[in-house]
């Protein structure tokens, strides 16, 4: 198992968590806006699987996970408290980047590997205009040109260059915009294996999660397992009609939560 996988994660067991349904974290969040503070805490309780999802994902790094949790439950509470009732969305599509982005921030302020703040912004603005440089004149440029673009000494672009050659944490930032931080990680990251993909699985997942067992049976027979309906309804011991109606009823729940 890994490390990830224990029942008991700062303090909380695992096992016995809450699962909202979408109605009633509906109920709960204007419970919540109207100042309940019974109905945020049920909320938080609630959504807890969906932390422990996403901090699944940075398994391997080494990362306390009982840490990562706490981190991840501060950006669960922020989205939470900032969630906006009147958007028809299911609530896992705010709070997860919401938590993902608590931990990226996080790592990144904790790395081992850190350039100052100046430096590394003086970096970027001669990489910028290196850029622009190329795009209008068709040619590198050289230090001198750029330093007399940016009004910069030489050696000041020099050490700048210099410093993020040097390796650096997939979680440094790249770029800000006074919003959310674009780090090396978003700029090299798996185009397959995005956080969209990523958040589609675990809507998936919660959709399952509300599914009843008999339900949850059926469609692991027929779609991980590869079962016939006559297999499934042998194995279970109703009639095929029965397996068909129950299979078709499980899917449109599905398509309903996503």
């Amino acid at each position: 198992m890994g490390r990830l996988s224990k029942v008991e994660i700062s303090g909380v067991n695992t096992s016995k968590l809450p699962v909202l349904s979408r109605e009633e974290a509906k109920v709960l969040f204007q419970q919540a806006r109207a100042g309940s503070e019974e109905a945020r805490q049920t909320l938080i309780q609630g959504n807890l699987r969906l932390v422990l999802s996403v901090i699944k994902k940075f398994d391997g790094r080494n990362e306390n996970p009982d840490d990562l949790f706490q981190v991840g439950c501060v950006g669960l509470i922020k989205g939470i408290d900032n969630f906006n009732v009147d958007l028809d969305v299911f609530p896992s599509t705010y709070l997860v980047p919401m938590i993902v982005g608590e931990i990226r921030r996080y790592l990144r302020d904790n790395s081992s590997v850190r350039v100052s703040r100046s430096m590394r912004d003086t970096a970027y603005k001669v990489l910028q205009a290196k850029e622009k440089y190329v795009a209008e004149h068709q040619r590198e440029p050289s230090v001198e040109e750029i330093a007399k673009l940016l009004d910069l000494k030489r050696e000041e672009v020099v050490f700048a260059l210099d410093a993020i050659v040097d390796p650096v944490s997939l979680y440094e930032p790249v770029y800000s915009d006074g919003g959310d931080t674009i780090c090396v990680m978003d700029q090299v990251k798996d185009q397959k294996n995005t956080d969209e993909n990523w958040l589609e699985q675990i809507a998936l997942k919660e959709a399952m999660d509300r599914l009843s067992d008999r339900e949850k049976h059926i469609l692991r027979l027929r779609f991980f397992e590869g079962k016939t309906q006559m297999e499934v309804s042998a194995r279970i011991g109703i009639s095929q009609a029965q397996i068909s109606r129950l299979e078709k009823n499980a899917i449109q729940k599905i398509k309903r939560e996503l």
